[in-house]
């Protein structure tokens, strides 16, 4: 089992789980021995996708996916492909999936562990095409997933983790012959954030920090990441203070000790706990020193918000957008 320590590296990086979720029985519920759905979008095949680890060609289209990458499992049920296999990140339990997501399978997949999943549990579920587009990038893991079935990994020059929404769409359409059906749901996410920042005018160029806390201390995300990049989005810019810290990041993150909390000061902060009462930020003492927090404009999510925020899937992206600017209203009195 990965220690906690192991798990809040990855959280730390940028896109990891608020808890882990053991392998579950092979001959467990989701085998079933039915396949996982048809995309739809009319793809030809065979189809050659660029990775990390070079092409990988799918020949046809997929009948028993797999998909264990971050957010990799929503991201073909958006497609209108059920997984038999994945693995729940997040930690939600059941389906492995969150509420934006749910009564898209009509059988529940098989679920696999996240940092160190169990190579015969996914050979049992006979997979024809495995998705591990958002995840650690190890060649290791590559080599033995591929020896099982094709298997899309890190796209091309990329790094783990660092897999953007855009290209996990992108890829996991390609891949599923569902490339109608990826333009489609992007055109609708980048209307709404467009919406929202041409709703709000005031928001452009203001800056915000983008921040968590765990029991390892206080971090901002760094330029370039999904979380700062949602609020980009939305038309607020990085921290000055942030950006200039962002050479001495480690992974996709930077360090702010609790002496130092003022580093975080913005036009608006944005953050959340992991595996953490919400209590630990919002109670703590030197957080409500900070100007930003103590005029009334931070924010801290957490539940099901903070789990969309930080999953970054399609549909969870939906469901952010729709209640996280809400919230930023009320903090920004617009």
């Amino acid at each position: 089992m990965i220690s906690r320590r192991s798990l809040l590296a990855v959280l730390a990086a940028g896109s990891t789980a608020l808890a882990l979720t053991a392998c579950s029985d092979p001959e467990g519920a989701g085998t079933g021995g039915s396949d996982g759905g048809g995309a739809s979008g009319g793809g030809s095949f065979p189809v050659e996708i660029a990775t990390a680890f070079g092409p990988v060609t799918v020949e046809s289209a997929p009948a028993r996916v797999v998909a264990l990458g971050w957010g990799d499992a929503e991201t073909a049920l958006a497609l209108g492909v059920q997984p038999v296999g994945a693995s729940d990140w997040i930690g939600f339990g059941g389906e492995g999936v969150g509420p934006w997501a749910e009564g898209l399978y009509d059988e529940p997949p098989t679920i696999i562990e996240t940092l160190e999943p169990s190579y015969e549990a996914i050979a049992a579920l006979q997979p024809d095409l495995i998705l591990d587009v958002k995840s650690s990038g190890e060649q290791e893991r590559y080599d033995r997933l591929s020896q099982i079935a094709p298997t899309i990994g890190v796209p091309e020059g990329g790094e783990n983790y660092l897999t953007t929404p855009d290209q996990q769409l992108e890829m996991i359409a390609r891949a599923l012959g569902a490339s109608e059906g990826a333009a489609a749901l992007q055109r609708e996410i980048d209307g709404l954030f467009t919406q929202a920042a041409s709703a709000h005018g005031a928001w452009e160029g203001k800056s915000v920090a983008a921040a968590t806390r765990t029991s390892e201390g206080w971090g901002a995300y760094v330029d370039g990441t999904e979380r700062v990049e949602f609020l980009e989005r939305l038309g607020f810019t990085q921290s000055p203070q942030i950006a200039e810290l962002e050479e001495s990041a480690s992974g996709f993150s930077v360090d702010i000790s609790a002496e130092q909390l003022d580093l975080l000061d913005a036009d608006l902060i944005v953050a959340f706990p992991i595996f953490l009462e919400t209590s630990e930020i919002t109670e703590d003492p030197q957080w409500r020193q900070i100007p930003a927090v103590a005029d009334g404009r931070a924010v801290v999510i957490d539940g099901d918000l903070a789990s969309a925020y930080s999953l970054g899937s399609v549909l969870s992206t939906k469901y952010a957008v729709e209640k996280l600017v809400p919230l930023i209203e009320g903090a920004l009195g617009a």
